[in-house]
């Protein structure tokens, strides 16, 4: 990951002065420099019930933001269906820790929302992920469309593929292109996973750039050199509910 570092690798080997004794990094990029991090959620509901799950979050989503803070609530329409996905930000662990406790003796949130969606739900996931350390979270110009672009790299770490996902994921970020609104590591989750979050105008946009992108040589050698560390990719494009601060 890029936030372990470890120097001190001691051993009963005496003929072994301090000042020879190897320096062990196991660090596989920069530091992470602070705690906060982002729980992303994704839910599955049953098909039929997807109509009257939206419509309840929307109604009480209120309750839960009321706890801690929303980054982006989206339905996905291609990608995976009957599925919604969502970003929770928190201080640190303790924090979540301490707005899951209060979720759980909070009688609204347990009585007008969880008792009801629960049952429309097929299943849950989560993942712990912070932000790159070359990245920040930016809000898009207006209301569009997101995609989802989820990276599976092979074993190693940052230290082996960091610079070349940096570099693919920057270089659809140039004028004429997405808007790169967040890239994220996963700390809990698979592992060598890392998702690049973006924004369009609308799907059709996205359709156009993408067919743009195919013949800029920029783009196409940052992505050739990337795909060399790559196992898989999923993507998925996202609507925003009308509740959600990233819309």
């Amino acid at each position: 990951m890029w936030r372990l570092r470890s120097c001190s690798l001691r051993s009963a080997a005496a003929l072994i002065t301090p000042a020879a004794q190897p320096c062990v990094h196991l660090s596989t990029g920069p530091q992470q420099k602070h705690s906060t991090f982002y729980e992303f959620r994704t839910y599955c509901i049953r098909p039929d019930q997807n109509a009257a799950f939206l419509k309840l979050t929307n109604e009480k989503i209120h309750l839960r933001t009321a706890h801690s803070e929303l980054v982006g609530y989206w339905s996905v329409e291609y990608g995976g269906l009957n599925q919604v996905f969502h970003i929770w930000k928190y201080d640190s662990y303790s924090h979540r820790a301490a707005v899951r406790a209060a979720l759980a003796q909070d009688p609204s949130w347990m009585s007008e929302y969880i008792s009801k969606a629960m049952p429309m739900l097929t299943s849950q996931d989560n993942e712990v992920t912070y932000l790159v350390p070359w990245s920040n979270l930016k809000k898009p110009p207006k209301e569009g469309v997101y995609e989802l672009v989820s990276f599976q790299m092979r074993p190693g770490g940052p230290a082996v593929w960091g610079s070349a996902f940096q570099a693919a994921a920057t270089s659809h970020d140039a004028p004429g292109y997405s808007k790169l609104v967040g890239a994220f590591h996963n700390e809990f989750g698979q592992m060598n996973r890392v998702h690049a979050l973006r924004w369009f105008e609308s799907a059709d946009q996205r359709a156009e750039l993408r067919q743009k992108a195919h013949t800029d040589a920029r783009v196409v050698a940052a992505v050739r050199n990337s795909v060399a560390h790559l196992d898989f990719q999923q993507n998925k494009l996202l609507f925003p509910c009308p509740f959600s601060p990233l819309n």
